[in-house]
């Protein structure tokens, strides 16, 4: 997600942080939850029916959700919804964990996508197979991403709620000093090296690129693109073991290169904030990121290019990091009002409403062409490029695995940028753990 301010929502890259770090945690509790609903039916003497929301969000978001379920509950009268959870996205896991252990959770929770394998593990989330099949707008419409990030063996167990992607974004000005020509699409990873590193002035305090160094899902999720590019995946076929045991190492090799150049800034500390502050103070040359940076990036005043990632291949390739809006049975009534509210939320019309006063990308291709996101994107520099690249997007598995896997390949990352291994030392130890995680039972 962008935002128009840094206090606006959760950052994407604290969502990313967050997610994965989460779910490990509540994957017992989740499991063990009981089949007692909610509390109470929700439908008063006039036959309206109440339905609680916990929305994850804050300033901005919060001020988008709530323009959408006055405007909902201005064309359903017979639906009330209340808005609550008392905690920001990142918290959210947690706090459905608990209440679905207590018996007394939400009929709608924004769920980041990388926790919901673990969160449909209750018997209190709503299959929406059904739903989104005979919704308005056709479902093969909305971006293959979109749809992935939902569905958890063959069955749709979440609404989308946001998507994004990733491309690098590129410091003009910096480019014209080095005497360097902008990149263009189809540009390679040896490309992005080299011209890194003729970007980096270390005596000046100039950084050609950064990349966070915590080993959190911030770290790891820039990865996979290039595992995929060389026809890596996430989970092996068998389902037993990584699916990157040797393009990870390939991958690994270009982090290595940005070290021993030492043009890449390594960002200590979890939400790669200090990445940014160096990008937006003119002190970097490239940064890969997603549409969530472009407002503080227009208001350091960098004249800036996005780009698309670059690729082994020369293919186009990048990620999206959906999130969603999930659904809780509690009864009846609650569960068909929660369906109807976020199949409406999902249309384009409320979409795209979304996504610029909240800050996303749209859901579907109908909710791209509307003239509003039209009218979004052409006043926005580089944003085009963001929504152009979810035609080539992939998401991460909607695996149970998924956390310890991230961790394990985390690790890996912050080894190869600090100089502690070698792209195949740290990609041996990564798949040592992530193959044991695997193998567990779930």
């Amino acid at each position: 997600m962008y935002a128009v301010n840094r206090s606006a929502q959760p950052a994407r890259r604290d969502v990313l942080r967050a997610g994965a770090a989460l779910a490990t945690a509540a994957a017992a509790g989740l499991s063990a939850a009981g089949c007692a609903a909610g509390g109470g039916d929700g439908v008063s003497a006039d036959g309206t029916v109440t339905i609680e929301m916990w929305h994850g969000q804050t300033d901005t978001g919060r001020k988008a959700v709530e323009s959408l379920v006055a405007s909902f509950m201005r064309s359903h009268p017979r639906i009330r919804v209340e808005l609550g959870g008392g905690v920001l996205a990142d918290a959210m896991l947690q706090k459905v964990t608990a209440a679905l252990a207590a018996g007394s959770y939400p009929d709608i929770a924004y769920i980041f996508g990388s926790d919901l394998a673990s969160v449909a593990r209750s018997p209190q989330v709503v299959d929406l197979t059904d739903t989104v099949r005979h919704a308005p707008a056709p479902w093969t419409s909305y971006w293959e991403p979109s749809r992935e990030a939902v569905t958890v063996n063959g069955q749709v167990r979440a609404a989308p709620a946001l998507l994004d992607s990733l491309a690098v974004v590129c410091n003009k000005k910096l480019f014209r000093q080095a005497g360097l020509p902008l990149p263009e699409a189809g540009w390679r990873w040896h490309d992005f090296v080299a011209t890194a590193k003729a970007l980096t002035d270390a005596g000046g305090g100039r950084f050609g690129t950064g990349w966070p160094g915590v080993g959190d899902e911030d770290t790891v999720w820039r990865l996979w693109p290039m595992i995929w590019d060389l026809g890596g995946d996430v989970v092996a076929g068998d389902g037993k073991h990584i699916g990157f045991g040797d393009t990870g190492t390939r991958a690994l090799e270009v982090v290595a290169a940005l070290a021993r150049d030492k043009s890449v800034y390594v960002d200590p500390k979890p939400g790669s904030e200090q990445m940014y502050q160096v990008f937006e103070s003119g002190r970097m040359g490239m940064v890969v990121t997603g549409p969530w940076q472009l407002p503080d990036i227009q208001q350091a005043k960098i004249d800036h290019q996005v780009v698309p990632l670059p690729s082994f291949s020369g293919r186009p390739v990048t990620i999206s990091g959906p999130d969603t809006w999930t659904v809780f049975d509690n009864g009846g009534a609650r569960k068909r009002a929660a369906k109807t509210f976020v199949s409406w939320l999902i249309q384009p019309a409320q979409d795209v409403r979304w996504d610029i006063e909240a800050g996303s990308l749209p859901l579907s291709r109908r909710a791209r062409d509307l003239p509003a996101w039209q009218h979004k994107e052409s006043g926005t520099e580089g944003l085009g490029v963001f929504t152009k690249a979810l035609d080539t997007a992939r998401v991460r598995p909607v695996h149970a695995a998924y956390p310890q896997i991230s961790q394990a390949l985390g690790q890996a990352v912050v080894a190869v940028l600090l100089g502690r291994s070698s792209p195949a030392e740290a990609l041996r130890a990564c798949a040592a753990d992530a193959n044991a995680a695997l193998l567990i039972p779930r």
